[in-house]
C-alpha cells in the first residue's frame, strides 16, 4: 500500500494487530500450562527450562528459512501456514504422553512460529512511514498484550484444571488467526511500477539493506541487543521460571503466577498507549534508555529476599518497560533497513530467539546449582547490556518524517 500522508498507520498494521490478539490470547492461556506440563513427566528444572527453549530454538534456525520463503510466496501465504503449523503441534502437544515427545512437537512449532513472525514484521515495517514506525511497532504489539491481559490469568486457571486443556484451547485460536490473516490481509503489498507515492515514505519496491552493511550500524547493534534482553526476559525466563519461583520459592499458587504475568500484561498495554509516539516524536534514544532502564531495576528487584509484593511489582514494572523494549528496537531497525526486512529483520527475530533459548537454560541451570536469586541476577545484567548500549546511541536520534 501507499502512504498518504495520513495521520493513522496503514490498514495492514491494524490487520496485523488482530492477528496478534488471537494469537497472544492463545499464547497467555498455554505460557503457564507449559513448565507445569513438563514437570508432569517427573523432569527437573534444566529440563522444564528445555522444554521453554526449544520453540525458540528452532524458530532461531529456521528463521532464514521463512525469509526466503516469505520473498517466494510473499507475507499472506508464509504468515498463514506458519500459524497452521504451529495450531497443528500445539494440539499434538497436549497429547503428547512423554516428555521427548513433547519436546519434538515444540520444536516443530518453533518452525511454524519462524515462519509467522518473519513475515508478520517484515510487513509491518514495509508499510509504516518514517514518522510512523515506533507507532506501528506500538499497534503491532499491543494486538500481542491485549490479548496477553486474559491469557495468564486464565491459563493459570485452566492449568490446575488439567495441564493439557490450555494446548488445545491455544491451537483453535492459532486456527482463528490464520483464518483472519488469509481473509483480510491483501495477497501483495508492493505497489505497481507506475505507482507513486503522495508524499515521501517507504519505498517499497527498493532492495533490502545488505546485512554487513547493517552491522556495521551502532543503531542496528544496539537494537540487537535490546531484543536479546527482551527475548531472555519476556519470552524465556518469564514463562519458564516465573511459574515455579512463584509456587515452589513464594510458596503460592499457580494462580499467582498467572497474576503476576497479568499485572504485567495490564502494565505493558497501559504504556504502549504512548510509548509508540514518544519513540516517533521524542527519539529512539531516550525512549529506549528510558524502557532498558526500567526493566533493569524490575529484574533486580527479585534479586532481593523473596516476597510476593515484591514480585507483584516487579512484573508490572517490567510490563511498563517492555512497551518501550518491544516498540522502539523495531523502529531502529526500520530506520536502517526502510525498504524491505529481509535478512535484517530476520537477525533481529533471531536474537530475541537467541535470548529466548539461552534465557530459560542459563536461568534453569542457575536455579538447580544455586538460587533464583542468582537466576534473576544475571538476567538483570543482561538487560543492563541493553541499556548501556542505548546511551551510546546519538543524542540526535529523533526520526525524520522523510528519507
Amino acid at each position: 500500500m501507499l502512504w498518504r500522508g495520513r495521520s493513522d498507520v496503514p490498514r495492514e498494521v491494524g490487520i496485523l494487530a488482530v492477528v496478534a490478539f488471537v494469537v497472544a490470547l492463545g499464547f497467555g492461556i498455554v505460557a503457564p500450562a507449559i513448565p507445569l506440563f513438563a514437570r508432569s513427566f517427573g523432569v527437573g528444572t534444566t529440563a522444564v527450562g528445555l522444554a521453554v527453549s526449544a520453540f525458540a530454538f528452532f524458530r532461531f534456525v529456521s528463521a532464514f528459512g521463512g525469509g526466503s520463503l516469505v520473498e517466494r510466496f510473499g507475507e499472506r501465504a508464509v504468515l498463514s501456514a506458519g500459524l497452521g503449523i504451529v495450531a497443528v503441534t500445539t494440539g499434538l502437544a497436549g497429547l503428547a504422553t512423554s516428555f521427548p515427545l513433547f519436546l519434538a512437537l515444540r520444536a516443530a512449532g518453533g518452525v511454524g512460529s519462524a515462519m509467522f513472525t518473519v513475515a508478520a514484521l517484515s510487513l509491518l515495517l514495509r508499510v509504516a512511514p518514517p514518522s510512523h514506525r515506533g507507532r506501528a511497532a506500538a499497534t503491532y504489539q499491543g494486538g500481542f498484550i491485549l490479548g496477553g491481559i486474559a491469557g495468564p490469568a486464565a491459563g493459570g486457571l485452566l492449568a490446575e484444571l488439567s495441564p493439557r486443556l490450555p494446548f488445545f484451547l491455544y491451537a483453535a485460536f492459532l486456527v482463528v488467526a490464520g483464518s483472519v490473516a488469509m481473509v483480510l490481509l491483501r495477497p501483495a503489498v508492493t505497489p505497481r511500477p507506475s505507482a507513486a507515492p503522495a508524499v515521501a515514505g517507504p519505498d517499497l519496491a527498493a532492495d533490502p539493506v545488505d546485512l554487513r552493511t547493517a552491522l556495521r550500524s551502532r543503531v542496528y547493534i544496539t537494537a540487537l541487543v535490546a531484543n536479546l534482553g527482551v527475548g531472555w526476559v519476556l519470552f524465556g525466563v518469564r514463562n519458564s521460571l516465573v511459574p515455579l519461583y512463584v509456587t515452589e520459592e513464594l510458596g503460592r499458587t499457580v494462580a499467582w503466577a498467572g497474576a503476576g504475568l497479568l499485572a504485567g500484561s495490564v502494565a505493558q498495554a497501559l504504556g504502549l498507549l504512548r510509548s509508540g509516539r514518544l519513540a516517533d516524536t521524542w527519539g529512539r534514544r531516550p525512549a529506549l534508555v528510558l524502557g532498558a532502564a526500567l526493566a533493569t531495576v524490575s529484574t533486580a528487584a527479585l534479586v532481593l529476599p523473596p516476597a510476593l509484593w515484591v514480585f507483584l511489582l516487579s512484573m508490572a514494572l517490567f510490563g511498563l518497560a517492555a512497551s518501550f523494549l518491544a516498540s522502539v528496537p523495531a523502529a531502529l531497525v526500520a530506520d536502517v533497513s526502510p525498504a524491505r526486512g529481509g535478512r535484517v529483520v530476520a537477525v533481529f527475530q533471531m536474537s530475541a530467539d537467541l535470548g529466548a533459548i539461552a534465557g530459560p537454560l542459563v536461568a534453569g541451570w542457575l536455579t538447580d546449582v544455586a538460587s533464583y536469586q542468582a537466576a534473576f541476577a544475571v538476567t538483570t545484567a543482561v538487560l543492563a547490556a541493553g541499556l548501556a548500549a542505548a546511551l551510546t546511541l546519538p543524542r540526535t536520534g529523533r526520526p525524520a518524517t522523510a528519507r
